[in-house]
This record gives structure tokens, C-alpha cells and sequence, in this order.
């Protein structure tokens, strides 16, 4: 339990580095640099799909040699040089290299992590230790927001954006630090895995490939966030309330992770991912036809719920069901899927906003994730329910 609170606590510390510069992000492109929804479609596009093409290989480095804790702190690190590209950035060009930088070193960590977490947890509280470390995970990220609301309230200019890009390197320092502590699981290296996980894949769980092909359908109509922060914008809240709104989508997630990992446990991953997804449906459809700001903050508070129900739960499912030796590389895989579905996804949300204004793009994402939610439960085998 010890290194699964750690773990957590280096994913705390490095959320509030990151979020505190996250949601100002869309603020900070369209106030300092004239980005229209369109063009900041396709810099989150690039940014994410590239991090889930890394996603899978660092998984696959971390089965082939067992590198976990070093791949991992390498990732985190790389959050430290993000900020120092965005604090140059001069353009728009400039934010879409600091946002690669960014996800580059998502894409490092996320499955040696992953890894680090399964093996600490047993089997039969999975759920659990994923939620525990997806609770310090969000209450991290929502600490992070609030210290950027506090500290843009009362100044506006880019030059505000630049300090607290570099207040925010702090905490990234402090997760890398604290990673140094974690114990790595010591593994006996065998002749078997050597073999490339391309060689075995029709040996994979029929449900592990299933999920796989769900999640990628479900992703290319789940865009960027930086849209749900610009669908407030427009509504009426100011820059400052806008990421009060993201704080409280944080603070919601955070507080819901450990109890819906525990659920998961006790009822199956099946039942609480699908119920996530109809869950993002609603918020879609919400965000498409709201209209003033009570119906916003309603929205966001029930976007923290869809988060807390498959962000950890997924992730928990995925590595009980795949192949011990493949477990970091198939986490890597599921990274790399949705990250890939993310390029379209928010270049198709940028122009269906651009060409038919806010609410098509929350349509099309309520679609597609209703079709993800609908193939979960009829085509999932029982078995693992």
C-alpha cells in the first residue's frame, strides 16, 4: 500500500505542476496569440496523439527489461522542460511544441506507472489501488487549478500566464524527488520475454480486444477538454471562473475515484465502465444544449463523475486481464489507441465548431460514446463482468 500512495503522490505533486498551466492554456492561445477553436483543436490533436504512439513502447520497454521506475522518473522529468519551452514560446507554434514536449513525457510514463501500481495492489483490490491513486491523481490536479485561479484573479496580461508557468515547476520537482522512493518489483528475466508482443497477439483475452476497440471508438468523439472550457467561455464565465469550473470537475473525480474503484471490485469493471460512458453521453448532450451557467457548473460537477468511474476502473480492467508478460505493453497499447483516436477528435471537434458552431461537436461525441456504451454491454463476454 505504501508504494501505491507514493506513486500517487508523485502523479499529486505532478498534477498541480501541470494543471496550473493546463486550463490557461485555450485562455492563453486565444488572448495572446488569436487562436480560433479550429487551431486549437489541432495542437491538442498533435500533442495527444504523439503521446499515445509513446505510450505503447515505453509499456514495451517496461516488459522487455523491466525498467520501470527509471522510464518512468525520465517521463515525469520531462514536465520540467515543458514549462521551460512554453515560458520561450513566442507563437502559436511555439505552445504546440512546449504541448509535444508535454505529452511526449505523458506518454513515457503512463505505462511503467501503470505497471508499478498493479504489482503493488492485490488481486482482489485492483479497483481500489487504482482509485486510490487516481484520487491523488485529481486532488492534485484540482489543488493545481486552484493555486493558478488564485493567482491570476487578481492580474491579467501575458505576462501573469509566464509566472505562474513558472511557479508551477516547484511541484514538479518535489514528485520527482518522492518517485526516488518508490520500491521497483524485482523480476527474473526469462527467454520468453524477449519475444516481440506483436508475435502473440491473437493469443490475447477476446475481451481485452474487444475493450481496445471500444475505447479507440469511444475517444474520436471525446475532444479535448480545452472545448469544454471554451463552451463556458462563450456562455458567459470570465477566465478566472473558467477554472474555478475545471477545479470543480477536479475536486468531484477526486473525491469519487477511491469509492467507484471499490465498486468496481464488488459489482466488475464491465458495469461501472458502462455506466460511465452513458454517464459522458448525458455531459455531452449537456454541453450541447446548455444555455446559462448554472446548467454549466451542473455539467462539470457530472463530468468528475464519468472521470471517477472509468479513469481508474479501466486501467484496473486492462491489467487483470492481459498476459502477465504483456501487462505495461497492452496499458501502453490502450494509451496509444485512445491517444491516436485523439488527433481526429479534436481537429473533427475544432471544425464541426468552427463551420457549425458549439453544439455539434458535443453531439458528435454523445453519439459515438453512446455506440461505445451500447457494444460494452451487449458484446462483452459474461465471463467477466
Amino acid at each position: 500500500m505504501l508504494n501505491i500512495i507514493l506513486l500517487g503522490l508523485v502523479s499529486f505533486f505532478s498534477d498541480i505542476s501541470s494543471e496550473m498551466v493546463y486550463p490557461l492554456i485555450p485562455l492563453y492561445l486565444t488572448s495572446a496569440f488569436g487562436a480560433t477553436p479550429a487551431m486549437i483543436g489541432i495542437i491538442e490533436g498533435i500533442a495527444e496523439s504523439l503521446a499515445g504512439l509513446l505510450k505503447v513502447f515505453s509499456g514495451y520497454v517496461t516488459d522487455k527489461h523491466y525498467n520501470k521506475k527509471p522510464v518512468a522518473f525520465i517521463g515525469y522529468a520531462t514536465g520540467l522542460i515543458y514549462k521551460i519551452v512554453l515560458l520561450a514560446a513566442s507563437s502559436w507554434a511555439g505552445i504546440l511544441i512546449a504541448r509535444v514536449i508535454d505529452r511526449i513525457g505523458k506518454g513515457i510514463r503512463t505505462a511503467p506507472r501503470d505497471v508499478l501500481v498493479a504489482e503493488s495492489a492485490d488481486k482482489s483490490c485492483m479497483g481500489k489501488a487504482f482509485g486510490i491513486h487516481k484520487a491523488l491523481d485529481m486532488a492534485g490536479s484540482a489543488i493545481g487549478i486552484f493555486l493558478a485561479y488564485l493567482l491570476i484573479a487578481n492580474a491579467g496580461g501575458c505576462y501573469n500566464y509566464k509566472r505562474i508557468f513558472i511557479i508551477s515547476m516547484l511541484p514538479a520537482i518535489i514528485g520527482l524527488i518522492i518517485i526516488l522512493l518508490v520500491k521497483e518489483k524485482k523480476h527474473t528475466e526469462t527467454k520468453s520475454r524477449k519475444e516481440p508482443f506483436w508475435n502473440h497477439i491473437k493469443e490475447l483475452n477476446g475481451n481485452l480486444k474487444l475493450y481496445l476497440l471500444v475505447a479507440f471508438i469511444f475517444t474520436l468523439g471525446n475532444s479535448s477538454n480545452t472545448f469544454l472550457l471554451l463552451k463556458a467561455k462563450n456562455v458567459g464565465f470570465t477566465d478566472t471562473n473558467v477554472v474555478l469550473l475545471y477545479l470543480v470537475y477536479n475536486l468531484t473525480a477526486a473525491f469519487l475515484s477511491v469509492p467507484f474503484g471499490r465498486l468496481s471490485d464488488k459489482i466488475g469493471r464491465k458495469k461501472l465502465l458502462a455506466g460511465g460512458y452513458l454517464t459522458f453521453t448525458a455531459v455531452y448532450l449537456g454541453f450541447a444544449f446548455a444555455q446559462n451557467s448554472a446548467e454549466i457548473i451542473a455539467i462539470f460537477i457530472i463530468y468528475g463523475f464519468y472521470t471517477a468511474m472509468t479513469s481508474g476502473v479501466e486501467r484496473a480492467f486492462i491489467a487483470e486481464i492481459a498476459p502477465a508478460e504483456l501487462k505495461g505493453t497492452m496499458l501502453g497499447v490502450h494509451s496509444m489507441l485512445v491517444g491516436t483516436a485523439l488527433l481526429p477528435a479534436s481537429v473533427i471537434a475544432g471544425f464541426l465548431w468552427h463551420f457549425f458552431g458549439a453544439f455539434a461537436p458535443f453531439a458528435f461525441g454523445a453519439s459515438l460514446s453512446l455506440i461505445a456504451a451500447l457494444i460494452l454491454i451487449f458484446l462483452l463476454n459474461r465471463k467477466y463482468t
